[in-house]
């Protein structure tokens, strides 16, 4: 598939070429308290300062999984074999700078035209840095360590993607069915959910197995309503 063709993917809006970014899969990165200090907004005096514009955002995250409406954001979704998105502080104080990048088959592509926008109770929205248009929302998760993004493509109608990130590879049943809970209460089917990299998973999967292995737990077990 042509590199223009996974732009969509992880919400990037222009995929650019980057010589200079290897297509090893990068290791983890958390802030370490130094730089969390330096790079870190100043605290206002404000009690209202939202809690998500902690250090806990920047580093490096690794692309998990996703799931898509749109049916070329599905199929782009099978060419990745890894990618991440390194979150850093930019001018303003409630916003925090986006560089995402993905590695399919032997090409490598970068981007940085969104960022965070952190808002007031506790929202956090992903704005185009050109356009200023929201694009997607950060989702409450149960740990740190996890970061789901929601993203929205408007067409003819609203398109809904939902992108799962984390500080390493290892993450746990629950954190992937609580992914896949949120996929289902946006209209997100099993089918519409992939989890990176689909060409290895697919390829250890035994016969018969191969659908339920390449998509992880099937969506729906253990959810409970958001309300409860």
């Amino acid at each position: 598939m042509a590199a223009a063709g996974v732009a969509a993917v992880l919400g990037l809006a222009v995929l650019l070429p980057a010589a200079a970014f290897p297509c090893g899969a990068p290791r983890p990165q958390h802030p370490d308290n130094a730089t969390a200090s330096k790079s870190s907004p100043r605290k206002p005096d404000s009690s209202h300062r939202p809690a998500l514009l902690s250090p806990q955002l920047l580093g490096t995250w690794l692309y998990v999984a996703g799931a898509a409406q749109f049916p070329r954001h599905l199929l782009e979704m099978l060419v990745i074999d890894h990618g991440h998105l390194h979150v850093e502080p930019r001018a303003g104080e409630q916003e925090l700078l986006i560089t995402q990048r993905v590695a399919a088959g032997d090409q490598c592509l970068t981007n940085n035209s969104t960022y965070f926008k952190i808002g007031t109770g506790n929202t956090t929205l992903v704005k185009h840095a050109k356009t200023q248009q929201t694009v997607g929302t950060l989702m409450n998760l149960s740990s740190e360590d996890v970061l789901l993004i929601q993203y929205q493509l408007q067409r003819e109608r609203t398109y809904l993607g939902l992108y799962l990130y984390a500080r390493n590879l290892s993450v746990s049943t629950a954190h992937r069915e609580e992914f896949e809970c949120h996929a289902k209460r946006l209209g997100l089917g099993e089918e519409e959910i992939v989890y990176a990299p689909w060409k290895t998973v697919r390829g250890r999967s035994r016969a018969g197995e191969g659908r339920q292995s390449r998509r992880g737990p099937r969506p729906g077990q253990g959810c409970q309503d958001p309300g409860l």
